[in-house]
């Protein structure tokens, strides 16, 4: 009875999960037309933890017990959200395409399956390798039409390569290293600690100029509450109830999200060659997600 109740929780969590993950492109894009890169982000960590000290202190949950889970929890901190976010960013403020961004991003499952079946020992199936292919062939088609390679160059490639080595490092990290962490204090010390990082680079290279709207206040309010802080802790939830690269399969969804969310807010119309790479990354992350289980191994 169990198993079944867990695989709904993370059925809705990871639906949750993709949806705000897949709009969050589209918010990110709101907001950086009024602030730059670093300084939206230090925006979004002052916001982050004026929502989350009060949690806490309602909450009292537990802290770092040493000195050493402290370090990673900080490590994991900066590579999820400082790292990662700062490079994917600074890749569209300096002129990358939303097509180039998702499709570079959208590697990461492919990073994470040779990683966990080369060091972590999480052997996957043939079934599932052809699923990591086919997702990643899905979401190339789904954001082909955006890509303008004119709009790549070699900073924005490198900023992009950082935040794809930083989200696939950082997750794993947070699952191989702080496995039993407290999901609300560690959210408190990686957004100070992502603060402390990006906002002297924000007043150093941005002079911390911010044009101050509604859309930008919506933009942040967005990314801090449904984004860094319940997105986040829910991908963390699901990494610890399943695999690594049937989680992080996942985000092959949020390109399409991202079509959906620009269909009702801009009418972009999706092409047949979207559509079709939409059923072509569902098919390759069902076959990296479904797995055959006994009931009394699954736990």
């Amino acid at each position: 009875m169990q198993m079944p109740r867990r695989r709904w929780i993370d059925t809705l969590l990871a639906g949750y999960f993709v949806s705000i993950w897949g709009s969050g492109y589209v918010a990110s894009k709101v907001g950086l037309q009024y602030a730059a890169p670093f300084t939206f982000l230090s925006l979004r960590y002052v916001f982050g933890l004026c929502c989350m000290i009060p949690l806490v202190l309602v909450l009292r949950p537990r802290w770092p017990a040493s000195r050493v889970e402290l370090g990673h929890i900080l490590a994991a901190g900066l590579l999820m959200h400082a790292a990662s976010l700062g490079g994917s960013h600074y890749a569209q403020y300096l002129g990358m395409s939303a097509g180039i961004t998702a499709l570079i991003l959208a590697l990461q499952p492919l990073f994470t399956a040779f990683i966990v079946s080369r060091w972590m020992h999480e052997r996957l199936s043939p079934r599932q390798w052809l699923g990591v292919a086919l997702g990643l062939a899905g979401v190339a088609l789904v954001v082909w039409h955006k890509i303008d390679i004119r709009a790549a160059s070699w900073a924005s490639l490198l900023a992009v390569g950082i935040s794809l080595a930083a989200i696939t490092a950082g997750t794993l990290y947070q699952r191989a290293f702080c496995p039993a962490v407290d999901l609300y204090g560690a959210s408190v010390l990686q957004f100070a600690i992502s603060l402390a990082v990006l906002a002297p680079l924000a007043w150093a290279a941005e002079g911390l100029e911010v044009r101050w709207t509604w859309q930008l206040a919506a933009a942040v309010v967005y990314q801090v509450i449904l984004g860094s802080i319940l997105a986040v802790n829910v991908l963390h939830t699901l990494m610890r109830h399943g695999r690594a690269t049937q989680v992080t399969s996942l985000l092959y969804l949020t390109p399409i999200i991202a079509v959906v969310v620009e269909l009702l807010l801009f009418d972009l119309v999706p092409t047949q060659l979207t559509l079709a790479g939409i059923a072509i990354t569902c098919a390759g992350v069902a076959m990296v997600a479904w797995r055959k289980t006994k009931p009394a191994a699954a736990y």
